[in-house]
């Protein structure tokens, strides 16, 4: 019996999951990469550690994608965390679960990912092209045909289209699958950046850069009104402020952005005490050392970086003694430290964003099979989609979750199987 033949257009998480998967049920594999080598992504992802998957029960990793996450139930239900981490195990790459859920490789090294991958597809005599651009997609009757760059066209019965979404560009995800998609249909819900760093009014305090804080609360203020709230760790960085907090925020204040918004964020520098509590604690501390310069009292309270910045704010004066501090000046800094107030002015730029929000537009998928309701034989996969989720490995783990349901139902469907 002739060998289905399909084409992965993109070799990233999700393609290398898709081609490997098809090739396992018997198809016959072409693997396109339109840069020189396939999974720069991943080999950068997570700080070079890779974050594949998280510990999250199935209800709960949904709820970490917003209202668009039930498109992954189906998904899920196929291929999820604990066939993932086997799937790695049974490569030879164990994987160690650490804080917040996380599932790294135990080698701590993201290309050992790629590697791993790499040798599956090696074994299965999958062919793989780099520096092969796709320019188009078109029909031939029950067949598709994929235009290359400056090579011979490819004629297969089914295609998977895996070009990732269009944040950290410098990878190869700039975008092409968009358009490949729409050519032949499909919608395409805008696409902004997400899991990004955010820009605050009239730049950052200049003590500020290289500033981290732990296990603080953060508010997402839009128009007024508080809109998320997440507890965390955020970075003061050069270009405004970052962290895994601020990350998960960033949709929300993305989006408000662009709606002409006001966004703020409200910094709760002391989230384990009550505005009583904390105000006591600053009675005893001013009374203890009455003598004591008040930016000296402030190194007991608050990080070295941040003391010239609660200065500026509170407008009390650094060589104050604390003792002659007025009810109205304490109260002006308890106020401070549960609610330091930035106004934030935009988000950095696609080459800075982890994962892009927008995409295909879900409802013309069939989630059961990641096959296209509108071109029968060609499926969809990975970021391209309008799916993004929080840090913690749950972008990845749909990407390889859709990559691989793509994969299998490719080799096992025929194109008017809908």
């Amino acid at each position: 019996m002739k060998k289905k033949k399909i084409v992965v257009i993109g070799a990233g998480a999700a393609g290398l999951m898709a081609a490997g998967e098809a090739a396992e049920c018997g198809a016959e594999v072409i693997l396109l990469e339109k840069m020189k080598k396939s999974g720069r992504k991943i080999c950068i992802s997570g700080k070079g550690r890779c974050n594949i998957t998280n510990s999250a029960p199935v209800s709960d990793f949904i709820n970490h994608f917003g209202e668009n996450g039930r498109f992954l139930r189906q998904p899920f239900s196929r291929f999820f965390a604990p066939e993932l981490t086997s799937f790695f195990a049974d490569k030879g790459l164990p994987v160690t679960l650490e804080r917040g859920g996380r599932y790294f490789p135990t080698s701590g090294k993201a290309p050992d990912i790629l590697k791993t991958f790499l040798r599956w597809l090696e074994k299965l005599a999958i062919d793989i092209r780099n520096n092969s651009a796709v320019t188009g997609i078109s029909r031939n009757g029950k067949l598709l045909t994929i235009h290359i760059s400056g090579k011979k066209n490819i004629s297969c019965d089914a295609a998977i289209l895996t070009t990732g979404g269009a944040s950290y560009p410098a990878t190869g995800s700039t975008g092409d699958g968009y358009a490949l998609a729409e050519f032949l249909g499909h919608t395409v819900v805008p696409v902004r950046p997400a899991l990004v760093p955010l820009e605050i009014q009239g730049g950052l305090h200049p003590q500020l850069a290289g500033l981290e804080l732990r296990n603080v609360e953060v508010r997402l203020i839009v128009n007024g009104k508080q809109k998320e709230k997440q507890f965390g760790e955020l970075h003061f960085i050069k270009t405004g402020i970052s962290g895994p907090v601020i990350l998960t925020l960033s949709g929300e204040a993305v989006d408000s952005l662009r709606e002409g918004e006001k966004v703020e964020l409200a910094i709760d520098l002391k989230p384990a005490l009550n505005r009583q509590k904390l105000d006591a604690r600053l009675i005893r501390d001013f009374e203890k050392r009455y003598k004591e310069p008040f930016a000296k009292v402030l190194r007991g309270i608050l990080p070295a970086q941040l003391i010239p910045f609660c200065l500026e704010q509170t407008a009390i004066p650094a060589t104050t003694e604390v003792g002659n501090i007025a009810k109205k000046e304490r109260k002006r800094l308890l106020q401070w430290l549960k609610e330091v107030k930035l106004e934030i002015s935009g988000h950095r730029p696609f080459k800075e964003a982890i994962v892009t929000a927008g995409g295909i537009q879900l409802k013309e998928i069939n989630p059961r099979t990641m096959e296209s309701k509108i071109c029968p034989g060609l499926y969809l996969a990975g970021e391209l989609l309008d799916l993004n989720g929080d840090t913690g490995g749950y972008n990845l783990q749909a990407a390889f979750s859709t990559g691989w349901l793509a994969g299998h139902s490719a080799a096992q469907n025929s194109p008017e199987e809908n």
